[in-house]
């Protein structure tokens, strides 16, 4: 069973991934956590991608491209996996074609979680990461905290580049510009399923559920 989940920065794809994989025994390949292990570990990949990632643009295929030909053929996802972030432009999506036919599955799901701009915008400006855990945590949540609530680190909470409004901006303007074609090959193909984010996380989870069975 092989998942491709599509979706704006900031819609939930990545939280709904991870029940996806928890619920069918299958592992969440997040291209967003690959890149950012990348740059905090100083990787050849992760030097070049680092600029770019903090200027909310997209990492070039050649950059990414060997990496997720290498994830997906591994042991790992023999039985199927949940694809989170990739692909993310006609290229991109092209080749993903070609990785899946040399994998020779048929079990094939494309699902698009949709969320209003705006509304993206308020949630990613509204929230604090922990250094150390890397957790990610609404303001309301750690409202009045100086130490993070997952592993206890203090002084550790900060607002991430990416989560400031002017590259969230960027990041969507991006996303519509160069993914959104990819949505709309898919779409001609008769394999793309639309899901409302703007709902509870365990309504999202059960509206994808359905939509794969």
């Amino acid at each position: 069973m092989r998942i491709v989940m599509f979706g704006a920065p900031g819609v939930g794809k990545g939280t709904q991934a991870k029940i996806l994989a928890d619920k069918l025994n299958v592992p969440h390949i997040s291209t967003g956590d690959i890149l950012r292990s990348a740059i905090k570990n100083q990787t050849v990949l992760g030097l070049k991608a680092k600029e770019i990632v903090e200027s909310g643009y997209l990492v070039p295929d050649d950059l990414m491209a060997d990496l997720i030909k290498e994830v997906l053929s591994g042991k790992e996802c023999e039985k199927g996996f949940i694809l989170d972030g990739y692909p993310r432009t006609l290229d991109q999506a092209k080749l993903l074609d070609e990785i899946f036919q040399s994998l020779k599955t048929d079990e094939e799901y494309y699902l698009a979680i949709t969320v209003d701009d705006e509304l993206i915008i308020q949630r990613l400006s509204n929230r604090l990461a922990c250094k150390v855990c890397g957790t990610i945590f609404t303001l309301s949540e750690v409202e009045g905290k100086t130490t993070c609530p997952k592993c206890g680190a203090a002084e550790s909470l900060y607002k991430r580049k990416d989560d400031e409004e002017d590259v969230i901006r960027n990041r969507l303007n991006v996303f519509h510009a160069q993914t959104e074609p990819v949505l709309d090959y898919y779409k001609s193909k008769g394999k793309l399923t639309f899901v409302n984010g703007d709902q509870p996380v365990n309504m999202v989870a059960e509206e994808l559920v359905g939509k794969i069975k």
